[in-house]
């Protein structure tokens, strides 16, 4: 028997539903999700963009949302999975969605989806990132930025036809659902691109099988080092393409080396898409400006310094190590992370291994999360340094806790990791570290 609706009255009782929902064996096709999508009318009236990629793809949607908005635009953004509340998914000219239009758009989701017999089988993912899109079209937006969730060509985001798709990065990541290696991944993710429509590629290095759907399917390939670039030096940057250039630029509000590509891909996309969404010069340094979003190398001022990163694979980790390096002279670089067990944590820990001095690995609060003494036993596997040590803790609170109690105001500390290790520390706000003590 399908629930009544009417009957779930908060936005726990809903997710909670999605959460029963999930079919145990059910098809990977799109057609389940366009059937409950056509029942429930969702279609965009404005530009869509759509963004893949392994890492980065959070950065570039909120780069495009600022830019877009600073140009007077009404965006509207859809990202995943969120840090702490789940209203974080959708944010609507900047602001994340109010709970009362989620729960009706929950609901309008669940008729759609009983509307005949049999009921159609949704994920999770697909009756949420349904609810988001049904709230998406109804919102009189100038513009929609979808960031893709896992893959691309059968990710729910892909039921709608975007009018420019980014791919930000290809490297190795749940590879249990999209392939073993970079060709393999690049596959799926390329199957965002559509048609005669521009597809903006930042990797630096594309698997040939990105290059060769685009060929094969026709799409406007746009390409870094082919079709645009950027150089910079320690006080600004450049970037030119197709016909645009921007000199002078300050660097991006958002930290980190790797922030450049996914800037440049950005400028990109919104040069393909010149005509139907123009910006200004002045839009663009003001966005760049601008931009925040939580948990990507976020640095914290305080005593000691707090660093936040949602580093969860080995292309993520390398570049939190590069970014840690750049940061400079620490005494001690302590570091809070919890991860899902299917991660492959020997790379990650290999590259950042010489940087960290004491670990505080956690238990998350999901059954598929590696418990901490786990990871502290693959961390202690391939761990040669003598000079540092590791605890394990019940949630990241404790972590971070115990962290702050052994650090010196000098120190360093690092959460990174999955994005419920950074959403458990940002829970009840961003800490405010303060050291009770100088070691002597």
């Amino acid at each position: 028997m399908t629930p009544d609706p009417a009957g779930f009255r908060t936005l726990a009782d809903w997710l909670d539903h999605c959460e029963r929902l999930h079919p145990k064996h059910i098809d990977m096709g799109l057609e389940r999700v366009r059937l409950v999508a056509e029942r429930m009318g969702i279609r965009f009236a404005c530009p869509v963009i759509t963004v893949a990629g392994t890492n980065g793809k959070g950065s570039t949607c909120a780069m495009l949302e600022a830019i877009l908005g600073e140009s007077g635009f009404r965006t509207g953004v859809y990202t995943s999975p969120h840090l702490v509340h789940f209203e974080e998914r959708l944010r609507l000219q900047g602001e994340a969605v109010a709970v009362d239009p989620l729960i009706e758009a929950f609901a309008r989701v669940e008729r759609a989806r009983c509307q005949a017999p049999p009921d159609v089988s949704l994920t999770y993912f697909e009756f949420t990132t349904l609810a988001i899109l049904d709230l998406m079209t109804r919102a009189k937006l100038d513009v929609a930025i979808l960031e893709v969730g896992l893959g691309g060509r059968l990710d729910a985001v892909n039921i709608v036809d975007a009018d420019c798709a980014v791919i930000t990065s290809v490297d190795l990541d749940h590879m249990e659902f999209l392939g073993p290696d970079r060709e393999s991944i690049g596959r799926e993710k390329a199957g965002v691109m559509r048609t005669g429509r521009p597809v903006i590629v930042s990797d630096p290095v594309p698997p040939q099988s990105v290059l060769d759907h685009a060929l094969e399917i026709g799409a406007d390939l746009w390409r870094l080092g082919v079709d645009f670039n950027f150089s910079g030096d320690k006080q600004q940057w450049a970037w030119s393409g197709r016909g645009r250039r921007y000199a002078g630029l300050a660097y991006p509000a958002l930290r980190g080396a790797n922030q450049l590509l996914n800037a440049s891909g950005v400028l990109a996309a919104l040069t393909a898409m010149r005509e139907q969404l123009p910006v200004t010069a002045q839009a663009v340094r003001n966005g760049l400006a601008l931009v925040a979003l939580p948990g990507r190398f976020q640095i914290v001022p305080g005593e000691p310094t707090l660093v936040l990163d949602v580093a969860h694979n080995a292309h993520a980790a390398a570049a939190l190590a590069v970014n840690l390096d750049a940061m400079g002279f620490f005494p001690t670089t302590h570091a809070v992370f919890g991860a899902m067990a299917d991660k492959d944590l020997a790379p990650m820990f290999e590259r950042l291994n010489p940087i960290i001095d004491r670990w505080y690995f956690t238990d998350l609060p999901l059954a598929r999360a590696e418990k901490a003494a786990q990871l502290q036993s693959r961390w202690q596997a391939g761990n040669s340094r003598k000079d540092t040590a590791a605890q394990a803790f019940a949630d990241p609170v404790s972590a971070l806790r115990a962290a702050v109690d052994a650090a010196d105001p000098a120190d360093r500390i690092v959460v990174f990791g999955s994005f419920h290790t950074v959403g458990g520390v940002l829970k009840d706000g961003v800490p405010r570290l303060s050291a009770r003590h100088m070691n002597p």
